[in-house]
């Protein structure tokens, strides 16, 4: 299996994993397809349609785990998603001021390249943030009773394609 790592021709993509890709929120009644996954005695149904355009999206991205999940996301789902390639995953700090929790992390391995993210839970300090960038930078924000829906991914696949030289 190819380390993502070792590649840097594409844009970034920080792909997090409660709501955009383990769906929760939903009524019974209305339970998304996708596979039942036990993580450390936490149930998570893994989106089946989340997993068919993560695939796509890892054609025109470096995917990166952006998760408080951290290294049980490669532990538990490269394997349920069929992902042919291993994301490396993030570490986050303890949070400190005011900035979202993931922002810091996501910053320093971002650097100057072209980034999208896709997440459940920005708050405006990623906006501002996004907005501020010199970089190319999208910011995805889901529903987590759905996850990466085909909007979502129609719009990073447009944001990748549509960089300069790509």
């Amino acid at each position: 299996m190819r380390d993502l790592r070792d590649t840097f021709d594409k844009p970034l993509l920080f792909v997090d994993i409660d709501g955009v890709i383990s769906v929760f929120g939903f009524s019974p009644g209305e339970r998304p397809d996708g596979t039942w996954i036990n993580v450390d005695g936490v149930w998570h149904l893994i989106s089946a349609a989340a997993a068919g355009h993560l695939l796509a999206l890892a054609r025109v991205f470096d995917l990166v785990w952006c998760s408080g999940w951290e290294e049980k996301a490669d532990e538990h789902l490269v394997r349920v998603l069929g992902l042919p390639v291993r994301p490396p995953f993030l570490t986050f700090a303890v949070p400190t001021g005011t900035a979202h929790w993931k922002l810091a992390t996501v910053e320093r391995h971002a650097g100057d390249r072209p980034m999208a993210w896709i997440d459940d839970g920005f708050d405006e300090s990623c906006r501002a943030w996004a907005a501020a960038r010199t970089a190319p930078t999208l910011l995805v924000a889901t529903d987590p009773a759905v996850g990466l829906a085909d909007e979502h991914a129609g719009r990073l696949e447009r944001f990748a394609r549509d960089l300069p030289g790509a």
